[in-house]
C-alpha cells in the first residue's frame, strides 16, 4: 500500500543516460501506474492552487499531471504544446534544456488578461523548459500564481535559473532528487 509521498517518490526509477548519454532520466512512469501513488502526488500538487482559474501543463509528461489537478479542482487545463501539435494560431518560445534545445507553443487565445494560472510541470531540472512555459503563458496576459512540479534537481540549478529570468515566481516542488 502506497500511503505516504516517500513510498511514492520510491517508485520513480533512475535511467541512465536516457535520453542522452550523461542525462539521469527520472521514469514516473511506475508511480502514476500506481493509482494510491498518483492520487498522493496530485493532491500534494494541488496544494498551490488557491484562486486559479487554469492549470497549464507542460508536454508531455507536465500533462499527466496538470489534467488531473484540473479536473478535481474543476478548472480549465491548458496544453504547452512542443511545435507542431496545435491547428491555430500560437504564441511560440525557444528554450535550452539539459540535453538540447526545443520549443513550446500556446494558442493565442487560449488564456487572456482575467485568467490566474499554475504552471505544472513533472520535473524542475535545468529550468529551461519551465521558464519558457512562464514566458509563454506571459504573453497572454495571464496573471501567473506559480507553479508546481513533482520533483526537483537542486544540483541542477533549475530553481537559480527561474529566479533569473522571472524574479519573484514561486516554485513548488514535491520531492527532491
Amino acid at each position: 500500500m502506497i500511503d505516504s509521498l516517500s513510498k511514492a517518490q520510491a517508485l520513480i526509477k533512475d535511467v541512465a543516460d536516457y535520453p542522452k548519454p550523461g542525462v539521469m532520466f527520472k521514469d514516473i512512469t511506475p508511480l502514476v501506474a500506481n493509482a494510491q501513488a498518483f492520487t498522493l502526488c496530485v493532491d500534494a500538487m494541488a496544494g498551490s492552487l488557491s484562486g486559479a482559474t487554469h492549470v497549464a501543463g507542460l508536454e508531455a509528461r507536465g500533462f499527466v499531471f496538470a489534467a488531473a489537478i484540473a479536473a478535481r479542482h474543476n478548472l480549465g487545463f491548458v496544453l504547452l504544446r512542443k511545435p507542431g501539435k496545435l491547428p491555430r494560431e500560437v504564441h511560440k518560445v525557444q528554450y535550452a534544456l539539459e540535453y538540447g534545445s526545443d520549443s513550446l507553443e500556446l494558442h493565442k487565445d487560449q488564456l487572456g488578461d482575467l485568467d490566474k494560472v499554475i504552471i505544472v510541470d513533472d520535473v524542475l531540472a535545468t529550468g529551461g523548459t519551465l521558464s519558457a512555459g512562464i514566458t509563454l503563458v506571459g504573453l497572454t496576459g495571464a496573471e501567473i500564481l506559480g507553479s508546481v512540479v513533482l520533483g526537483e534537481i537542486p544540483f541542477l540549478n533549475g530553481r537559480k535559473k527561474i529566479a533569473l529570468d522571472h524574479p519573484g515566481h514561486r516554485i513548488a516542488a514535491i520531492f527532491e532528487f
